[in-house]
């Protein structure tokens, strides 16, 4: 590619990232806001509260950011997918309220794979392991052969063991490595 070309590159890299800061500030109340657990109603509240996108009017925007995130980090370079998981670790309340809609398909779970590979355990290890063997549960009762796809996007996704549990593509590997697939 050319010096241009590789200029341009960031430079659309650097609008996306200014555009899911946007949203992030956008949800980050919802997303700090607390939850009175001494309130006998609070599941209840919880469950019928509008979700956060929905609340902010950005579902659509946000999805869209999060489809961009995807296919940049699925055709960039190891240096184009680091800096969108820097974005998302810095713009921790985008990822928290932004996810896009599921299908039980193997596009539907690569997808959903992408999306756990570019946030790269959020906020928590556990959690997205928690996330991931579900997610695998399904594969396996939705038909779909996740192994190849459990490899393909670990592949993609980062070596660094942020939380002393793993880096993402040790997970993804792990799970891959499992008869049948899933971490546990």
């Amino acid at each position: 590619m050319s010096d241009t070309g590789v200029r341009g590159g960031m430079e659309e890299l650097a609008k996306l990232g200014e555009w899911v800061a946007l949203i992030d500030a956008c949800v980050e109340p919802m997303a700090r806001g607390q939850v009175d657990l001494t309130d006998p109603d609070w599941v209840r509240k919880v469950r019928e509260s509008a979700h956060p996108l929905d609340e902010a009017g950005l579902r659509p925007e946000a999805e869209a950011a999060l489809r961009d995130v995807l296919s940049r980090y699925e055709a960039g370079g190891e240096d184009v997918r680091a800096a969108l998981r820097a974005l998302l670790e810095r713009c921790h309340s985008f990822s928290w309220a932004t996810t896009l809609p599921f299908a039980a398909t193997p596009q539907g779970f690569r997808q959903r794979l992408l999306e756990m590979s570019v946030e790269d355990q959020g906020q928590d290890t556990r959690d997205m392991m928690v996330a991931l063997n579900d997610l695998c549960g399904q594969a396996r009762d939705a038909g779909v052969d996740l192994r190849p796809l459990l490899l393909e996007v670990a592949g993609l996704s980062s070596d660094i063991d942020k939380y002393g549990m793993g880096s993402t593509r040790d997970i993804l590997l792990r799970a891959a490595g499992r008869e049948p697939t899933g971490l546990w």
